[in-house]
């Protein structure tokens, strides 16, 4: 009879720790290192200190540096195949290790809740509802006092067995279809649905290409991996052409991954691909619950989700036939991850691109300084619309010199008198002010006290419609006081502009006009964005006032006047990408108006007319005002010129942040000394020192090659992580940061 020979398997698990650990094949499960049934990517169940936890499977070996005596065997296997195709797992692996990220902690965050904690997947097929026994025999006369349940169970009728989940909602609410499944007239069930016929994939035909929109077209490749940057101004048509670029793929019958940056986008873009294609489709964001993410997931892994659209996390969803990705807006800071694991979306799409083998389109009317030096560099191909689609023209840009004018909350007379214009001729305005809340700061006339969050570096912001001053930091709340504690003074003023004030002084104006508020309070409510979108749609004169979810990809045609109201606190920033994230801002926040037949006009209001940065974008426009930066960069040997990591420190102590952080400087310095190849600076405070009752400070570390940061960090991570000093506080490692 022949010897049993162990199997071990290294296996990551959720923990903040640098490294996989081994596990044996107990001899009594019949596997062998040619058993098909273990294999990396597939779950298993181990035991992991007292508690069992789910592992995902990184390799196969039949030796490890422990003795097999002490290795723990496994407890279950889950998964008969692996999880996700050997391209994606591959993504997983290496987007740990780039990022220098725990491996485990890593990959579980990237999958879904459910099958982190060692679910089974759904069945395969499309995600379906169908009417119950008892559905099927309710009574003509029921639900007469709930009109939408009763016209969903109608539909459900006329069209069962079972009708596609995704078309139900392009019409019904979720709330009325739970509504219906708690009284047990509805149940869920998954259908395998043949694919849809390559000539009947339109809804609607493809609108005809503008010359500059058609010379672009041209020159994608749809076979093969290449890299596009799609830099056409705001309106020039970019969404058709992802659009044709789906269809043409989706004739080879593959499928498309299609990245955006917000939540707040996804109406909008979904009802456009909506419209145009007739193939099933899935969106993955934050807003899903767990069931709803792992079905839509499944339906892209299986196939069956010819388009997956999503947010940052997207990029991680398996797909059984990919052909292009597409991410828009692709200059957006959302898609960097800021907390945990912190991966950059963006360039992990060009990286998963290449590994599948297909196209990918970065779009931007503002593209990152990042991506036009990979043009530079032929890494990308730059593809350039100049003008805007039909008969819309670029909106002219004029300066409001706040010196010269006597401003009321915010608002020059000159901004105030062009509204009124706008109004007045029966089309919109949008006033933008990046700034929620109604007052930056509660101050005390008497004593010149304000109001300052406790925990943070930091004023509190007043909130007067919640009657609260609210950290937009920590979210540490209080109720405005009455008078000032510390000289007991009644005479307590709010100081500065948010987007509150704003609304009512707007409002008390122009009292005919609707004034609506765009920001994180105002659209809390579920279906209030979409809301907005329908009153701006409809095209009934009023005045959008909002923050930068106003700036992003929103098109809407009646809007012929924008009015920043702040632009110089990106001017002054200490950040050195701050420059070019005010010309994106300034430049995107502009493109809302004149998209329609009427000709734009964005006013600046500032108190630096002469700016040169300024003038350059308004004269010149971003293109050449992104040169410039690129220039800058270049001379000031700062990225994309070089490259960047982080480690970040934080304590309830300052002095144990710093300490830490000068530790890591020195075991740093041992590996790679300091030279014009590679530097050191700090370790230095965060540009907000302390935030959420926590001091934090930086170590920042450049190189003029990316495999010299990471030969250094790689050695470095597992030192700190292996000191006792580290578990004192809580530490970090950020490759290619975009927040300093």
């Amino acid at each position: 009879m022949a010897q049993f020979e162990p199997l071990i398997i290294r296996v990551a698990v959720p923990s903040p720790l640098r490294r996989t650990f081994d596990y044996l094949i107990p001899e009594n499960l019949g596997l062998t290192l040619t058993e098909s049934s273990v294999q990396p990517g597939c779950r298993v169940m181990v035991p992991f200190g007292k508690r069992e936890v789910t592992g995902l499977i990184i390799e196969l070996g039949n030796n490890s540096e422990f003795a097999l005596e002490k290795l723990k065997p496994v407890s279950q296997l889950i998964d008969a195949r692996p999880l996700l195709p050997e391209p994606l797992f591959k993504l997983f692996i290496w987007a740990a290790n780039y990022y220098q990220h725990p491996i485990g902690d890593a990959l579980f965050s990237t999958l879904p809740v459910l099958l982190r904690t060692g679910a089974l997947p759904p069945p395969q097929g499309q995600h379906c509802w169908q009417l119950t026994t008892h559905g099927k025999g309710l009574g003509a006369d029921s639900l007469k006092q709930a009109r939408r349940q009763r016209a969903l169970v109608e539909l459900l009728q006329d069209q069962g067995p079972a009708v596609a989940e995704d078309l139900i909602l392009q019409t019904f609410s979720r709330a009325i279809v739970k509504q219906l499944e708690q009284k047990q007239l509805i149940e869920a069930t998954f259908v395998s649905l043949p694919s849809s016929p390559t000539s009947n994939m339109l809804k609607q035909d493809h609108l005809p290409l503008y010359p500059s929109q058609q010379a672009a077209m041209d020159q994608i490749d749809h076979h093969g991996f290449s890299s596009y940057l799609l830099d056409g101004v705001t309106g020039s048509g970019k969404t058709e052409i992802y659009l044709q670029s789906i269809e043409k793929i989706l004739r080879y019958d593959r499928q498309a991954l299609v990245l955006i940056p917000e939540i707040s986008l996804t109406p909008q873009t979904e009802k456009r691909f909506r419209d145009r294609f007739n193939v099933p489709m899935v969106t993955l964001h934050s807003g899903l619950s767990d069931r709803q993410r792992l079905d839509a997931w499944m339906q892209a892994k299986t196939g069956q989700a010819k388009i997956v659209m999503g947010t940052r996390s997207a990029i991680f969803t398996p797909l059984k036939a990919p052909g292009l990705i597409i991410l828009d807006e692709e200059h957006d800071q959302s898609y960097k991850q800021q907390e945990g694991f912190r991966y950059s979306a963006r360039d992990l799409a060009v990286i998963r691109a290449h590994q599948e083998n297909i196209p990918i389109i970065l779009g931007s009317a503002t593209p990152s300084l990042e991506s036009l030096n990979n043009c530079d560099n032929q890494r990308y191909k730059h593809l350039v619309l100049n003008t805007r689609a039909g008969s819309a023209v670029q909106p002219d840009w004029r300066i409001v010199d706040l010196k010269a004018e006597r401003i009321e909350s915010g608002i020059a007379p000159s901004t105030m008198a062009a509204i009124g214009t706008a109004l007045n001729n029966k089309q919109q305005a949008l006033v933008f002010l990046n700034r929620r809340g109604f007052a930056p700061a509660m101050l005390c006339h008497q004593c010149g006290w304000s109001a300052e969050c406790n925990q943070c570096d930091s004023r509190l912001t007043v909130h007067r419609a919640r009657h609260r001053l609210i950290c937009h930091h920590c979210d540490y709340q209080q109720r405005i006081p009455y008078q000032c504690p510390s000289c007991q003074s009644q005479q307590l003023i709010p100081v500065g502009e948010g987007t509150e004030r704003s609304e009512a002084f707007l409002q008390q104006s122009f009292p005919n006009s609707k004034v609506i508020r765009v920001d994180r309070d105002s659209t809390r409510r579920k279906g209030a964005m979409q809301e907005v979108f329908d009153t701006v749609n409809s095209g009934e004169p009023c005045i959008l006032v909002g923050t930068q979810m106003l700036a992003k990809g929103h098109h809407f045609a009646n809007v012929s006047l924008v009015a920043v109201l702040d632009a110089d606190s990106g001017l002054f920033s200490p950040d050195f990408r701050g420059h070019e994230r005010m010309g994106q801002l300034l430049t995107q926040v502009a493109g809302r108006s004149g998209r329609g037949e009427i000709r734009g006009q964005v006013l600046i209001q500032t108190h630096q007319p002469e700016h040169p940065l300024l003038e350059l974008l308004m004269t010149q426009g971003y293109g050449n005002f992104a040169r410039q930066l690129l220039s800058q960069r270049q001379l000031s040997q700062l990225p994309p010129f070089r490259h960047m990591a982080l480690i970040r420190a934080e304590s309830n102590r300052a002095d144990q942040a710093e300490s830490f952080l000068r530790l890591a400087r020195q075991l740093a310095e041992q590996v790679c000394v300091p030279s014009p190849n590679l530097a050191y600076l700090g370790p230095l405070p965060a540009m907000m020192e302390k935030r959420a009752g926590r001091f934090r400070y930086v170590l920042q570390i450049d190189a003029e090659q990316r495999a010299s940061l990471q030969h250094l960090i790689s050695q470095l991570g597992p030192q700190l992580e292996n000191h006792r000093d580290s578990r004192r506080l809580r530490w970090s490692i950020d490759i290619d940061p975009q927040e300093l």
